[in-house]
């Protein structure tokens, strides 16, 4: 309680967290306001006559505002989709590479700009895609929309402005509030759909235990929670785990003539992209799938349909995987650049003991890092799939709460837990946590664990 009591007394703190809160509230708020003309409860029945299993994964990661056809029903997606085609696109134009890399913050600006535009962009072609699903799911005794005459146009620009506000709050939480704000939106709708989540499991878990032949045996539950707590731990123990590079600088002579070496490391994560190449890889492969739902083109529906983890899982588990690596990957260079690590290294007159300062000291670690980075994607696909390997394999269970989705959960509350503390320690010096510190924003190089 004392270290909750020295948060609330520290104003900049309980500022960005009130900032945070309040922010979020006002997501949530807007996910339960649909777009004029659509009856939410009818469009909820028409979704489970066809696509039910795809419709509620969708759902759960816009925290239930697809099925209610809110305002906010794109969510964050298209913002999502318009960096992953931004920073792809620097890698093969000079312009966007000289930006993002050489230009410094006023590159940061430009991209950021074209972000914004591009994301109006896709949404107002996905808003377009939505609105036709909506009529096309119009059929006598279930109206979803009553009022059909130029829907499509005032839906798209509805949810267009929608995105464009759940963009603003994003960024605006970036940079006022508490970490990443496009992680927080997801964090929050996922987040906001396990009490339903886990009413149902409740639900089945009950009938099990009465030998109700529609549900698994009740041991198949435990197994299921075990595998969750199981996953919970992985990823506790992964993200806080660092690959430690010496480095000593040159030695130098004090006021008394006694000269001394400074030593110390460069910490490098075992999962340098965090919960990105999950949430990236996720958007990517659902995107097919959703054009494939809004138009009548059926080589893009038969597409979709083997990449679909219900109807394909074999299909689907490497493409996932291939994804998810190809991400880790292109965000961790995005992230880190050894080239400029270590040319500031060798500025500064530091050296890692047996490798030539500059570019010899570059390439080793980079390839460091590419081991560190393969085997973190793998750990990311592998928590992913777990549990939707056992949800596959069992008949009759139905719960979207899986390895995605608590990677995706865990991932951010530490992120946010790490700035919470750092925050905290730029103030008064001690950590939030009084055991157990994230390691981190709040840690320095050089300084003791």
């Amino acid at each position: 309680m004392s270290k909750l009591s020295q948060l609330w007394n520290n104003p900049e703190l309980r500022k960005r967290l009130l900032f945070t809160l309040a922010m979020l509230v006002i997501y949530r708020l807007g996910v339960h306001v649909s777009v004029p003309g659509v009856n939410a409860q009818n469009l909820v029945t028409a979704l489970k006559d066809g696509g039910g299993q795809f419709f509620d994964v969708v759902d759960l990661f816009s925290g239930g505002a697809f099925k209610k056809f809110s305002v906010f029903a794109l969510g964050i997606t298209p913002y999502i989709t318009a960096s992953i085609v931004l920073q792809l696109m620097g890698a093969v134009v000079p312009q966007l590479e000289n930006l993002q890399k050489k230009e410094g913050e006023a590159g940061r600006q430009k991209i950021n700009q074209w972000t914004r535009y591009l994301t109006v962009v896709l949404a107002f072609v996905q808003g377009m895609g939505m609105a036709s699903l909506a009529l096309s799911m119009n059929r006598p005794g279930l109206e979803v929309v009553s009022h059909p005459e130029n829907f499509r146009l005032m839906a798209a620009f509805t949810l267009t402005v929608g995105t464009v506000f759940v963009m603003w709050i994003g960024e605006q939480i970036t940079e006022r509030g508490f970490g990443n704000g496009t992680s927080l939106l997801i964090f929050a709708g996922i987040v906001a759909g396990l009490p339903s989540a886990v009413m149902t499991m409740g639900t089945m878990f009950l009938k099990a235990l009465k030998s109700d032949p529609t549900v698994p045996p009740p041991g198949i539950f435990i197994l299921l929670i075990a595998a969750m707590i199981a996953v919970v731990l992985v990823v506790v123990l992964v993200e806080n785990a660092y690959r430690r590079i010496p480095i000593h600088y040159a030695r130098r002579a004090d006021s008394a003539g006694m000269s001394s070496q400074r030593s110390s490391y460069l910490p490098l994560k075992l999962n340098t992209s965090g919960v990105m190449p999950v949430i990236f890889a996720s958007s990517v492969i659902f995107f097919p799938a959703t054009i494939a739902q809004f138009t009548k083109w059926e080589w893009l529906g038969k597409a979709a349909s083997w990449i679909n983890p219900q109807a394909h899982f074999w299909v689907y588990t490497p493409v996932f995987v291939g994804v998810v690596i190809f991400f880790a990957f292109f965000y961790t260079s995005i992230v880190f650049n050894p080239d400029e690590t270590a040319e500031n290294m060798k500025k500064s007159g530091g050296y890692i003991p047996g490798i030539r300062p500059g570019k010899e000291t570059s390439v080793y670690m980079d390839g460091i890092l590419s081991k560190l980075t393969f085997a973190g994607a793998v750990y990311l696909a592998v928590v992913s799939l777990v549990p939707l390997v056992i949800l596959n394999n069992i008949q009759g269970l139905n719960f979207y709460f899986g390895g995605t989705s608590l990677l995706i959960v865990v991932g951010v509350a530490m992120d946010t837990v790490a700035q919470l503390e750092s925050y905290q320690v730029m103030r008064s010096y001690d950590g939030f946590m009084e055991r157990g510190r994230v390691r981190g924003r709040s840690r320095r190089p050089g300084v003791p664990a």
